[in-house]
């Protein structure tokens, strides 16, 4: 639960299942490509270095077996360790595997608080520059989005590290840590509703999009039954997809329009009550209204008559 990643790191990637057509492909092939998605996704998120198991630290880009293997060795008998530099002194870990590594190597606490951030070693220099320019600590500037973006980086910019390399250590610094994810919302379930006996009519909720189906979505309202809201419901305009509307873990606003305990069904609405009233109307809650017969001519009708008189006289 700590770091779920050094776990998932532990299955076969294979093993997760990645469709039904994953033994008719070469084996070799396919284990490499999952293989380079992992250690990407590895090498995205970094790794604690002081807590780190050796699958997880095999992944890290300049590392393998034999090198994770040294690294926990160096740890258990050494302690934690304060700064990256001491990558250093683990045995057969040299200046490339360093340069490689380090930057995927987090350390929290440490002696320097760059450790903890995806900015490598060799560009510490760079940030130095960039604190003494702005006369702050560099406490003072990681996740300080504002004066990040204050700053003219193209003045840093050198032979060794261009623009692109600049605008990357200034994205590590606005978020420091191993979490890429921007800020992470979630619906605010209203209290007091836990169950479906819990929801009346025209009660306003806030939830989340567990699915979007060619007729609807299905709202999770926090009562352990998502709800269905209609695609007439979804919008004042005419949509032919609800995929125009919202999309998988969009949080929304809703209203009940109906609760079926028996059946275990909610009905839901994403559009205010007039307009409600009006697509409901319109579609008549599913049922057709019967056509008016249409009134057929009589055969003996004034008009026949006159015509079957008026053939006659041309015979």
């Amino acid at each position: 639960m700590q770091d779920p990643l050094a776990e998932l790191v532990k299955i076969e990637p294979k093993a997760i299942g990645v469709g039904q057509y994953q033994h008719d492909v070469s084996q070799s092939q396919l284990s490499r490509s999952l293989g380079q998605v992992v250690e990407d996704c590895v090498n995205a998120v970094g790794v604690d270095l002081n807590t780190a198991s050796a699958p997880l630290l095999t992944y890290i880009s300049g590392l393998n077996k034999s090198l994770a293997h040294n690294i926990i060795q160096y740890r258990e008998s050494h302690g934690r360790f304060k700064n990256r530099q001491q990558l250093n002194q683990v045995d057969r870990l040299g200046p490339k595997a360093f340069e490689q590594a380090a930057g995927f190597l987090r350390i929290t606490d440490g002696d320097n608080p760059l450790d903890r951030s995806g900015v490598h070693p060799e560009t510490y220099p760079i940030v130095e520059k960039i604190l003494q320019d702005l006369g702050c600590d560099i406490s003072q500037l990681m996740g300080n989005r504002q004066s990040l973006h204050s700053i003219a980086i193209e003045q840093y910019a050198s032979q060794q590290f261009g623009i692109l390399t600049l605008k990357d250590i200034l994205q590590e610094l606005e978020k420091p840590g191993r979490d890429p994810r921007g800020q992470f919302k979630t619906a605010k379930f209203k209290t007091g509703v836990e169950k479906l006996s819990d929801l009346k009519p025209k009660m306003a909720l806030e939830g989340v999009v567990t699915n979007v189906t060619d007729f609807g979505a299905f709202i999770d309202v926090g009562v352990h039954q998502d709800g269905l809201v209609h695609i007439s419901l979804m919008s004042d305009k005419f949509i032919s997809n609800p995929r125009q509307v919202v999309k998988t873990g969009d949080i929304v606003k809703v209203h009940v329009i109906s609760v079926d305990e028996h059946r275990k069904r909610v009905s839901l609405s994403m559009i205010g009550p007039q307009t409600e009233a009006m697509s409901l109307k319109s579609e008549d809650k599913g049922l057709k209204m019967p056509k008016k017969p249409k009134t057929k001519q009589p055969v003996n009708s004034a008009f026949g008559l006159a015509l079957a008189d008026a053939l006659k006289a041309k015979k």
